[in-house]
């Protein structure tokens, strides 16, 4: 196999709360991840030539080892004394450092292609184990759909699906350092923490309601007091008929679930009406196949 093309999804977090620090600086979380139908395309070509190339749409990003997606090529081609070269085309359409885990689902894209392309014959959870070195998310970015995510994110158990319905995403015009965020968190402060539990009856329940209301983050007090336009992003969706609306991991992209679309239309238009975001999109659930 010479050539291959992936679509490489972003995700949302329904829920996501802290539960404490390690000592390494890591923190425990207890997450509800869900896959939605926003994606950068990843093409892989094998080449004669040995080594990595990288190119993007985003003159910004890195080409180099300080890209996620180089890290996750090199961490394959060293393992398996990989002698050929490979060369990888990101086409990026999920925003960036936005709590979307656009970086780690290229990195789970490349290491799937390639145990594609090479013939590696690892297992999904082998490359998830090679995965987690590379970033927390990046397990679950291989794995997808509606997962309960454990530990420092690496500790993945697969729920029922998330019911569908129509998801708009608007990311304001700001960048958010994660570790800025997780930083400023001191988990020993906090007292209100999201209805984990109930998001995991929702989904056993298949009722979007009960999952909306239970919905939560508590990165969302460190994040929205540094940049309070996303709780106006917030109340936008919500006006405008969201069950719910909630910042996406450490932020600023905030996410309103619809059962209208016309209604999820009419937000989209206020918020750019507003200046609130240019980047502000309508997509879908995205269920990963049961296997």
């Amino acid at each position: 196999m010479r050539y291959l093309k992936l679509k490489s999804l972003a995700k949302i977090n329904l829920g996501l709360d802290v539960l404490g620090r390690r000592e390494n600086g890591y923190h425990d979380v207890r997450m509800v991840m869900q896959t939605i139908y926003l994606y950068d395309d990843v093409t892989l070509r094998r080449t004669e030539e040995p080594g990595i190339r990288i190119q993007t749409n985003l003159f910004y990003l890195p080409v180099n080892e300080n890209n996620i997606a180089y890290k996750a090529a090199k961490l394959l081609i060293d393992e398996f004394d990989i002698q050929d070269g490979v060369s990888i085309t990101l086409d990026k359409h999920i925003p960036v450092a936005a709590g979307l885990a656009g970086g780690s689902s290229n990195a789970a894209a490349v290491l799937f292609g390639m145990n594609k392309m090479f013939a590696l014959g690892l297992s999904e959870q082998e490359l998830m184990d090679r995965g987690v070195k590379l970033g927390a998310d990046v397990p679950y970015c291989l794995m997808r759909g509606t997962v309960l995510a454990e530990g420092i994110g690496e500790e993945l158990t697969r729920l029922p699906q998330m019911p569908n319905c129509y998801v708009l995403i608007a990311k304001p015009p700001i960048s958010v350092s994660t570790k800025m965020v997780y930083e400023k968190l001191d988990s020993g402060e906090i007292t209100d923490h999201p209805d984990i539990d109930g998001i995991l009856q929702g989904l056993s329940e298949q009722s979007l309601e009960k999952v909306a209301a239970s919905m939560g983050n508590v990165l969302e007090r460190v994040t929205i007091g540094e940049y309070p336009v996303i709780e106006e992003i917030k109340n936008v969706m919500k006006a405008y008929g969201a069950l719910n609306a909630m910042m996406s991991g450490s932020g600023p992209t905030v996410f309103g679930l619809f059962r209208d679309r016309r209604m999820a239309r009419e937000a989209q238009k206020a918020i750019r009406d507003r200046e609130l975001a240019k980047q502000v999109y309508i997509t879908n659930i995205h269920n990963a196949r049961r296997k």
